[in-house]
């Protein structure tokens, strides 16, 4: 089992399209497109898509797994799969930290050379995961 769960806009449910994935499907850096070339480049085809190791927001029992971090963007086609997934910690009684930044787009904790929300968040992180590990 893993000690820590770091989720950076985590995709954790491809069976339904959320009101994050329908609304966001265009125009906001991570397009339907792009989610589909991900998939069929990860998962064979006729995986079943509720298949809860591809899509663990549909797990049965969250509770004993590691404490975790979960960061959202707002116009990220997978903010409320995200959001969700924490949610379901949270009511597991797994200690979990959400963060969502609400004018981001998918891909912009990596983008710190250009946005201050990108440094923001990965002090953030790296902080949650400091005090986790006691360091």
């Amino acid at each position: 089992m893993p000690a820590f769960q770091m989720l950076i806009y985590p995709a954790t449910d491809y069976s339904r399209e959320s009101a994050s994935r329908r609304d966001l499907a265009e125009g906001y850096f991570l397009t339907r497109d792009l989610v589909d070339w991900f998939w069929r480049a990860y998962v064979p085809a006729g995986t079943d898509p509720a298949d809860p190791r591809l899509s663990p927001l549909l797990g049965k029992d969250f509770a004993g797994l590691p404490p975790a971090f979960v960061l959202t963007a707002g116009y990220d086609r997978l903010r409320d799969e995200g959001r969700a997934y924490a949610d379901r910690l949270i009511n597991a009684g797994v200690k979990t930290t959400y963060v969502n930044y609400p004018g981001t787009v998918h891909g912009f904790f990596s983008l710190t050379r250009f946005l201050k929300q990108g440094i923001q968040a990965n002090d953030e992180a790296a902080a949650v995961m400091a005090a986790h590990f006691d360091t």
